[in-house]
C-alpha cells in the first residue's frame, strides 16, 4: 500500500540525510521509526509527507510517486501548531472548507466527541492544555480520513502521564479506521506500546538498519516480561546501530556536521 524504494535525500548544503531506504507498509498496519538524533527520520517522515522530494528512490503510495503533499496523507508534528485566531472547532474543519456546510459540522462535532473534547467547540486555543491542544492536532489530522497518517514525535513535548494516556487516546482512535501509522519517536516504550513493527535507522547518512516485529496481543501490558524483552531488543538494535556508526568509516565523513534534520 506504501513502498518506500531506497529513499534517499541530500540537502543543497551537502549533508547526506538519507540512503537506500526501502520499506513495504500495510494498510492499517502501525509503524515505528526511531533512532539516535541525526539518523534522518524526520527527513525519511517529510520525504513520505511530500513536504520535501526525495532526491533518490521513491515513495509511492497506491501505485503512484509521492512528490508533493498528498490529500490521503495526515500529519501531526511535535507541537500541536493549532492557529490562534481560530477556535478549536474551525481549527480541526480547517482541512474541510470543500465539504458542504452541514457534512463539516458532523465531523467537526464527530471528531471533537472521539478526542473527548466536545465542550471546547468554542475555546481558544491559548485556554487548552498541552494534552488537550495536540488532542485537537490528532482530531485536526483524522478528521479528513486519510489513509496514512505520519506523526513526528507527537507527544515528546508532555509530561509521562499525559504522554501515555495519549498513547492508548491514539489507539482508540485508530482502532475506529484502522489507518496506516507511521510514528517517529525518541521513546522506546512508545515504540513497543504502539506499533506492529519497529524500524530501527543508523546514522550518518540515515539508513534502515534492523526490523523488528512486535507480536503482542493489544492493550499491551507495560509491566509484563513479553513487554520487557521487546524493549530489550529494540535498545539492543539501538546500541548496536550506534556503534556501527562510530566504527564505520564509510560514516567518518558526516561526523562533524550539524544533525539538524
Amino acid at each position: 500500500m506504501l513502498a518506500l524504494k531506497e529513499v534517499g535525500k541530500t540537502y543543497p548544503n551537502g549533508v547526506h540525510a538519507l540512503e537506500r531506504f526501502s520499506a513495504e507498509i500495510q494498510l492499517g498496519e502501525i509503524i515505528a521509526i526511531i533512532g539516535g538524533s541525526g539518523c534522518g527520520k524526520s527527513t525519511l517522515l517529510r520525504a513520505i509527507a511530500g513536504l520535501d522530494r526525495a532526491t533518490s528512490g521513491a515513495v509511492i503510495l497506491d501505485n503512484a510517486v509521492i512528490t508533493s503533499p498528498h490529500a490521503k496523507i495526515g500529519i501531526i508534528f511535535q507541537e500541536p501548531r493549532l492557529l490562534p485566531w481560530l477556535t478549536v472547532a474551525d481549527n480541526i474543519g480547517f482541512g474541510l472548507a470543500d465539504l458542504p456546510a452541514e457534512v463539516r459540522r458532523e465531523r467537526i462535532a464527530a471528531a471533537l466527541a472521539r478526542v473527548g473534547l466536545a465542550d471546547k467547540a468554542n475555546a481558544w486555543p491559548r485556554e487548552l492544555s498541552g494534552g488537550q491542544a495536540q488532542r485537537v492536532a490528532i482530531a485536526r489530522a483524522l478528521v479528513p480520513q486519510p489513509e496514512v497518517l505520519l506523526l513526528d514525535e507527537p507527544f515528546s513535548a508532555l509530561d509521562a502521564f499525559t504522554r501515555r494516556d495519549l498513547q492508548d487516546h491514539l489507539l482508540d482512535l485508530w482502532a475506529d479506521t484502522r489507518p496506516t501509522l507511521i510514528l517517529v519517536t525518541h521513546d522506546v516504550d512508545e515504540a513497543v506500546v504502539l506499533a506492529d513493527r519497529v524500524l530501527v535507522m543508523r546514522p550518518r547518512p540515515g539508513r534502515l538498519f534492523q526490523e523488528i516485529t512486535i507480536n503482542l496481543a493489544r492493550p499491551r501490558d507495560r509491566k509484563s516480561e513479553l513487554f520487557d524483552n521487546f524493549k530489550r531488543r529494540v535498545l539492543t538494535a539501538l546500541d548496536r546501530s550506534l556503534d556501527r556508526a562510530v566504527r564505520d568509516p564509510a560514516d567518518k565523513s558526516n561526523a562533524g556536521e550539524a544533525m539538524w534534520w
